[in-house]
């Protein structure tokens, strides 16, 4: 049985045995898997910042997007076992194991340290012989990237807080044998994966460019996401649970437009028409600086949206411009 030390002090050489025996093993329906090595919790574990295991049940774990199906293949397990394994490790299973959840609170909570595990768990799966096909960067952080967690600039203290009573009781009774300080520290952690993967889905969603002026690169690496903000358009602290988690609730921007949406200086009615406050339509007109961020262009008249796209939930755009946007 692996202890806490097997998963926080991994080294590449532990790795290297382990994806050796991962190697040697073989997938026979019907017959009793083998444990999970500490590489394959720990992957799972990291593949939770792009993959949102709760939308998938045993019946629809066939439909689970990437790593999911890629990372089951190099394991020689269904699908279905790391989306359970992912359930272990967020404590949304009862008989999950301690030390996994121990673990999975401790890294989800400190994104350097996560990021160097991730990393010596793909440098020995090279060493081993086992090349990008089979072993997805899916953090892209093979490159020199750096581990980080998008969409916390949303989230204040007490928003984690009211965040962590709303769900503590719930999850004391579901595994009351937890310590208090683990049980918080993952839920504190399971917001902030959560506003991560929103964060992520908006900005995929809207082509990583500003909607409402179209700034942007085009490269989807750490700049583009970094440059932009991944705005609720319903407030994180006044949504529900399932709102806060929903894309459609979501609109790109960049800096100046988030703000301005964020307070109400801009609003989208249903029709994805953008409308600017009066004060700040006589700004342009005199001003040389407000017309650069507020004349057309840049600003588009329309929200800018990628050919396809999903465009933001008429019920969060209406609650915008009625209660932030401040008209009928």
């Amino acid at each position: 049985m692996p202890t806490i030390a097997d998963y926080l002090e991994l080294t590449v050489e532990q790795a290297v045995s382990q994806w050796r025996a991962v190697l040697r093993r073989t997938f026979t329906p019907g017959v009793r898997q083998e444990d999970f090595t500490p590489v394959e919790t720990l992957l799972c574990l990291a593949a939770s910042l792009v993959f949102n295991h709760r939308r998938y049940r045993g019946s629809t774990a066939y439909l689970a997007e990437e790593p999911i199906p890629t990372l089951a293949r190099l394991f020689r397990r269904p699908n279905g076992s790391l989306i359970a394994k992912m359930g272990n490790l967020d404590g949304g299973l009862a008989h999950a194991a301690r030390h996994e959840v121990h673990v999975a609170s401790t890294l989800l909570c400190d994104p350097e340290r996560l990021e160097v595990t991730y990393r010596t768990i793909l440098q020995a799966g090279r060493e081993t012989g086992i090349g990008s096909d089979e072993l997805p960067d899916f953090l892209d952080l093979e490159e020199g990237d750096e581990l980080h967690l998008l969409g916390q600039e949303e989230l204040t203290y007490s928003d984690l807080e009211i965040a962590v009573q709303e769900k503590v009781a719930n999850w004391s009774r579901k595994a009351p044998d937890l310590p208090e300080r683990v049980t918080e520290r993952l839920l504190v952690a399971s917001v902030r994966v959560g506003q991560h993967r929103f964060a992520r889905d908006v900005l995929d969603k809207h082509g990583y460019r500003c909607a409402f002026c179209g700034l942007g690169v085009k490269t989807k690496g750490r700049a583009a996401q970094r440059m932009l903000v991944a705005s609720h358009i319903k407030p994180w602290r006044v949504s529900t649970s399932v709102e806060r988690l929903d894309p459609q609730n979501g609109v790109a921007a960049c800096p100046t437009h988030d703000v301005a949406f964020d307070t109400g200086l801009l609003g989208i009615d249903h029709e994805l028409w953008v409308h600017v406050r009066p004060d700040i339509q006589e700004a342009v007109q005199a001003d040389p600086a407000a017309r650069s961020s507020f004349g057309s262009p840049p600003l588009s008249r329309r929200l800018l949206l990628p050919q396809g796209a999903t465009a933001p939930g008429r019920q969060y755009l209406d609650w915008h411009y009625v209660n932030v946007f401040q008209r009928p």
